[in-house]
Protein backbone atom coordinates (compact mmCIF):
# COMPACT_ATOMS: atom_id res chain seq x y z
CA UNK A 1 0.00 0.00 0.00
CA UNK A 2 2.79 2.34 1.17
CA UNK A 3 4.20 1.51 -2.19
CA UNK A 4 0.95 2.26 -4.27
CA UNK A 5 0.30 5.64 -2.32
CA UNK A 6 4.07 6.83 -3.39
CA UNK A 7 2.90 6.02 -6.73
CA UNK A 8 -0.03 8.49 -7.25
CA UNK A 9 1.08 10.79 -5.24
CA UNK A 10 4.08 11.36 -7.41
CA UNK A 11 1.44 10.57 -10.33
CA UNK A 12 -1.02 13.36 -8.88
CA UNK A 13 2.02 15.66 -8.39
CA UNK A 14 2.91 15.72 -12.10
CA UNK A 15 -0.37 15.71 -13.52
CA UNK A 16 -1.20 18.62 -11.28
CA UNK A 17 2.25 20.57 -12.40
CA UNK A 18 1.20 19.97 -15.73
CA UNK A 19 -2.66 20.96 -15.20
CA UNK A 20 -1.11 24.19 -13.89
CA UNK A 21 0.92 25.18 -16.95
CA UNK A 22 -2.41 24.91 -18.92
CA UNK A 23 -4.15 26.74 -16.56
CA UNK A 24 -5.64 29.06 -19.30
CA UNK A 25 -7.20 26.31 -21.23
CA UNK A 26 -8.91 25.02 -17.68
CA UNK A 27 -10.51 28.03 -17.00
CA UNK A 28 -11.65 27.87 -20.87
CA UNK A 29 -13.12 24.16 -20.17
CA UNK A 30 -14.69 25.43 -17.22
CA UNK A 31 -16.27 28.11 -19.27
CA UNK A 32 -17.55 25.98 -21.76
CA UNK A 33 -19.50 23.51 -19.33
CA UNK A 34 -21.46 25.69 -17.72
CA UNK A 35 -24.54 24.80 -19.57
CA UNK A 36 -26.44 23.88 -16.36
CA UNK A 37 -26.41 27.59 -15.80
CA UNK A 38 -27.67 28.59 -19.35
CA UNK A 39 -30.60 26.08 -17.85
CA UNK A 40 -30.45 27.81 -14.97
CA UNK A 41 -31.89 31.45 -16.78
CA UNK A 42 -34.32 29.79 -18.72
CA UNK A 43 -36.20 27.71 -16.03
CA UNK A 44 -35.99 30.34 -13.86
CA UNK A 45 -37.75 32.21 -16.10
CA UNK A 46 -40.22 29.66 -17.79
CA UNK A 47 -41.12 28.70 -13.66
CA UNK A 48 -41.61 32.49 -13.65
CA UNK A 49 -44.18 32.51 -16.33
CA UNK A 50 -45.18 28.63 -16.60
CA UNK A 51 -47.19 26.54 -14.50
CA UNK A 52 -44.91 24.36 -13.31
CA UNK A 53 -44.61 22.19 -9.86
CA UNK A 54 -41.39 24.05 -8.56
CA UNK A 55 -41.13 27.85 -8.48
CA UNK A 56 -37.63 30.21 -9.92
CA UNK A 57 -36.06 29.53 -6.35
CA UNK A 58 -36.25 25.89 -7.03
CA UNK A 59 -34.81 26.08 -10.11
CA UNK A 60 -32.17 28.18 -9.77
CA UNK A 61 -31.08 25.84 -7.07
CA UNK A 62 -31.10 22.81 -8.66
CA UNK A 63 -29.35 24.13 -11.71
CA UNK A 64 -26.98 25.34 -9.15
CA UNK A 65 -26.11 22.13 -7.60
CA UNK A 66 -25.90 20.76 -11.11
CA UNK A 67 -23.17 22.99 -11.94
CA UNK A 68 -21.33 21.74 -8.88
CA UNK A 69 -21.65 18.12 -10.00
CA UNK A 70 -21.10 18.92 -13.20
CA UNK A 71 -17.73 20.27 -12.90
CA UNK A 72 -16.76 17.33 -10.34
CA UNK A 73 -18.17 14.81 -12.43
CA UNK A 74 -16.16 16.24 -16.26
CA UNK A 75 -14.41 13.30 -17.86
CA UNK A 76 -12.20 13.74 -20.85
CA UNK A 77 -9.92 10.20 -20.85
CA UNK A 78 -11.42 8.96 -24.21
CA UNK A 79 -9.95 11.72 -26.12
CA UNK A 80 -6.69 11.32 -24.49
CA UNK A 81 -6.81 7.76 -24.86
CA UNK A 82 -7.44 7.66 -28.33
CA UNK A 83 -4.67 9.75 -29.20
CA UNK A 84 -2.05 7.55 -27.54
CA UNK A 85 -3.17 4.29 -29.29
CA UNK A 86 -3.73 6.14 -32.69
CA UNK A 87 -0.19 7.79 -32.65
CA UNK A 88 1.24 4.48 -30.91
CA UNK A 89 2.58 6.80 -27.94
CA UNK A 90 0.67 3.91 -25.91
CA UNK A 91 3.56 1.45 -25.89
CA UNK A 92 5.64 3.85 -22.99
CA UNK A 93 3.26 3.90 -20.84
CA UNK A 94 2.77 -0.34 -20.82
CA UNK A 95 6.35 -0.44 -19.95
CA UNK A 96 5.57 1.53 -16.44
CA UNK A 97 4.98 -1.00 -13.55
CA UNK A 98 1.60 0.91 -12.78
CA UNK A 99 -1.91 0.19 -15.27
CA UNK A 100 -2.07 3.61 -17.02
CA UNK A 101 -5.82 3.69 -16.13
CA UNK A 102 -4.37 4.90 -12.24
CA UNK A 103 -2.37 7.73 -14.36
CA UNK A 104 -5.72 8.76 -16.37
CA UNK A 105 -7.81 8.87 -12.80
CA UNK A 106 -5.27 11.00 -11.19
CA UNK A 107 -5.10 13.30 -13.94
CA UNK A 108 -8.73 14.09 -13.65
CA UNK A 109 -8.31 14.57 -10.03
CA UNK A 110 -5.30 16.78 -10.53
CA UNK A 111 -7.65 18.74 -12.94
CA UNK A 112 -10.05 18.83 -10.84
CA UNK A 113 -8.23 20.31 -8.05
CA UNK A 114 -7.00 23.39 -11.02
CA UNK A 115 -10.67 24.06 -11.70
CA UNK A 116 -11.57 24.60 -7.93
CA UNK A 117 -10.84 28.34 -7.63
CA UNK A 118 -12.36 28.95 -11.10
CA UNK A 119 -15.31 27.39 -9.96
CA UNK A 120 -15.44 29.04 -6.21
CA UNK A 121 -15.56 32.27 -8.33
CA UNK A 122 -18.27 31.32 -10.83
CA UNK A 123 -20.34 29.82 -8.16
CA UNK A 124 -20.44 33.24 -6.21
CA UNK A 125 -21.34 35.14 -8.99
CA UNK A 126 -24.58 32.22 -9.24
CA UNK A 127 -25.87 32.84 -5.74
CA UNK A 128 -25.31 36.94 -6.37
CA UNK A 129 -27.32 37.10 -9.52
CA UNK A 130 -29.77 34.49 -8.45
CA UNK A 131 -30.42 35.17 -4.48
CA UNK A 132 -33.70 33.30 -4.20
CA UNK A 133 -31.54 30.27 -4.55
CA UNK A 134 -30.08 30.40 -1.14
CA UNK A 135 -32.78 32.78 -0.01
CA UNK A 136 -35.83 30.29 -0.63
CA UNK A 137 -39.21 32.26 -1.61
CA UNK A 138 -42.58 32.02 -0.77
CA UNK A 139 -42.27 27.73 -1.88
CA UNK A 140 -38.68 26.49 -0.65
CA UNK A 141 -36.87 27.60 2.58
CA UNK A 142 -33.38 28.72 2.70
CA UNK A 143 -30.73 26.45 1.28
CA UNK A 144 -29.10 25.28 4.00
CA UNK A 145 -27.19 21.59 3.18
CA UNK A 146 -26.97 19.59 6.76
CA UNK A 147 -24.21 16.89 6.90
CA UNK A 148 -26.22 14.68 5.76
CA UNK A 149 -26.70 16.17 2.58
CA UNK A 150 -23.24 17.41 1.96
CA UNK A 151 -21.72 13.76 2.20
CA UNK A 152 -24.44 12.34 0.46
CA UNK A 153 -23.93 14.95 -2.10
CA UNK A 154 -20.38 14.21 -2.19
CA UNK A 155 -20.19 10.00 -2.06
CA UNK A 156 -23.08 10.23 -4.85
CA UNK A 157 -20.69 12.64 -6.87
CA UNK A 158 -17.76 10.33 -6.26
CA UNK A 159 -19.87 7.35 -7.77
CA UNK A 160 -21.06 9.35 -10.30
CA UNK A 161 -17.63 10.25 -11.55
CA UNK A 162 -16.27 7.00 -11.27
CA UNK A 163 -19.17 5.48 -13.42
CA UNK A 164 -19.05 7.96 -15.64
CA UNK A 165 -15.04 7.77 -16.15
CA UNK A 166 -15.51 3.63 -16.49
CA UNK A 167 -18.39 4.44 -19.28
CA UNK A 168 -15.99 6.69 -21.21
CA UNK A 169 -12.58 4.77 -20.39
CA UNK A 170 -14.75 1.30 -21.82
CA UNK A 171 -15.43 3.03 -25.24
CA UNK A 172 -11.92 4.52 -25.07
CA UNK A 173 -10.56 0.65 -25.93
CA UNK A 174 -12.28 0.56 -28.33
CA UNK A 175 -9.44 2.40 -30.03
CA UNK A 176 -7.51 -0.58 -30.67
CA UNK A 177 -9.55 -1.62 -33.47
CA UNK A 178 -11.47 1.63 -34.15
CA UNK A 179 -9.65 5.45 -35.17
CA UNK A 180 -12.40 7.24 -34.18
CA UNK A 181 -14.36 6.17 -30.86
CA UNK A 182 -14.98 9.66 -29.52
CA UNK A 183 -17.22 10.10 -32.31
CA UNK A 184 -19.01 7.02 -31.15
CA UNK A 185 -19.29 7.95 -27.64
CA UNK A 186 -21.11 11.78 -28.67
CA UNK A 187 -23.96 9.21 -29.31
CA UNK A 188 -24.14 8.03 -25.79
CA UNK A 189 -23.33 11.93 -24.75
CA UNK A 190 -26.48 12.90 -26.22
CA UNK A 191 -28.28 10.76 -24.03
CA UNK A 192 -26.37 11.88 -20.98
CA UNK A 193 -27.08 15.45 -21.78
CA UNK A 194 -31.02 14.81 -22.31
CA UNK A 195 -31.70 12.10 -19.70
CA UNK A 196 -29.63 12.95 -16.81
CA UNK A 197 -31.23 16.05 -15.67
CA UNK A 198 -28.60 18.48 -16.60
CA UNK A 199 -31.07 20.23 -19.40
CA UNK A 200 -34.11 19.65 -17.37
CA UNK A 201 -35.06 18.48 -13.93
CA UNK A 202 -36.88 15.02 -14.24
CA UNK A 203 -39.29 16.73 -12.36
CA UNK A 204 -40.89 18.64 -15.30
CA UNK A 205 -41.13 15.15 -17.19
CA UNK A 206 -43.93 13.00 -17.77
CA UNK A 207 -44.75 10.62 -15.04
CA UNK A 208 -44.42 7.61 -17.69
CA UNK A 209 -41.26 8.87 -19.19
CA UNK A 210 -39.35 9.49 -15.58
CA UNK A 211 -40.19 6.28 -14.52
CA UNK A 212 -38.38 5.21 -17.72
CA UNK A 213 -35.30 7.16 -17.61
CA UNK A 214 -35.13 6.19 -14.01
CA UNK A 215 -34.21 2.43 -14.99
CA UNK A 216 -31.05 3.88 -17.04
CA UNK A 217 -28.01 4.91 -15.46
CA UNK A 218 -27.97 8.32 -16.36
CA UNK A 219 -29.93 10.63 -14.01
CA UNK A 220 -28.22 8.86 -11.20
CA UNK A 221 -24.86 10.97 -13.29
CA UNK A 222 -26.35 14.50 -12.72
CA UNK A 223 -29.90 14.27 -11.07
CA UNK A 224 -29.29 11.93 -8.29
CA UNK A 225 -26.39 14.20 -6.59
CA UNK A 226 -27.84 17.57 -7.35
CA UNK A 227 -30.68 16.06 -4.99
CA UNK A 228 -28.94 15.08 -2.84
CA UNK A 229 -26.77 17.82 -2.38
CA UNK A 230 -30.19 20.50 -2.36
CA UNK A 231 -31.32 18.43 0.57
CA UNK A 232 -33.97 16.86 -1.38
CA UNK A 233 -35.87 13.54 -0.64
CA UNK A 234 -34.65 11.02 -3.32
CA UNK A 235 -34.55 7.69 -3.57
CA UNK A 236 -30.87 7.18 -1.79
CA UNK A 237 -30.71 3.21 -1.45
CA UNK A 238 -31.99 2.83 -5.18
CA UNK A 239 -29.61 5.26 -6.70
CA UNK A 240 -26.48 4.09 -4.83
CA UNK A 241 -27.52 -0.18 -5.61
CA UNK A 242 -27.88 1.83 -9.77
CA UNK A 243 -24.48 3.18 -9.64
CA UNK A 244 -23.14 0.42 -7.66
CA UNK A 245 -24.43 -2.00 -10.17
CA UNK A 246 -23.32 -0.14 -13.51
CA UNK A 247 -19.87 0.84 -11.94
CA UNK A 248 -18.71 -3.11 -11.20
CA UNK A 249 -20.21 -4.18 -14.84
CA UNK A 250 -18.41 -1.78 -16.67
CA UNK A 251 -15.37 -2.61 -14.64
CA UNK A 252 -15.52 -6.06 -15.41
CA UNK A 253 -16.03 -4.98 -19.28
CA UNK A 254 -13.28 -2.79 -19.40
CA UNK A 255 -10.97 -5.76 -17.84
CA UNK A 256 -12.30 -7.99 -20.82
CA UNK A 257 -11.79 -5.25 -23.47
CA UNK A 258 -8.35 -4.13 -22.23
CA UNK A 259 -6.51 -7.20 -22.05
CA UNK A 260 -7.87 -8.53 -26.01
CA UNK A 261 -7.15 -4.76 -26.93
CA UNK A 262 -3.59 -5.28 -25.27
CA UNK A 263 -3.19 -8.66 -27.51
CA UNK A 264 -4.40 -6.71 -30.75
CA UNK A 265 -2.12 -3.36 -30.24
CA UNK A 266 0.92 -6.04 -29.43
CA UNK A 267 -0.37 -7.89 -32.65
CA UNK A 268 0.33 -4.47 -34.87
CA UNK A 269 3.83 -4.05 -33.69
CA UNK A 270 3.46 -1.67 -30.66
Amino acid sequence: MSAWTRRLRAFFGIEYALMLTYRAEILLWAIATCLPLIMLGVWTQAAESGDFVHGPAWMARYFIAVFLVRQVTIVWVIHHFEYLVVSGRLSPQLLLPVDPVWRYAVAHLAEQACRIPIVAVMLVGCLLLFPAAWRGDATVGPWVPGWGALVGGALACMAAFTLRFLLQYTFGLFAFWLERVAAVHELVYLLILFLSGMVAPLEVFPAAARDAVLWTPFPWLVWFPAKLMMGEPAPVLRGFVTLGVWIVALAVVNRVVWIRGLKHYSAMGA
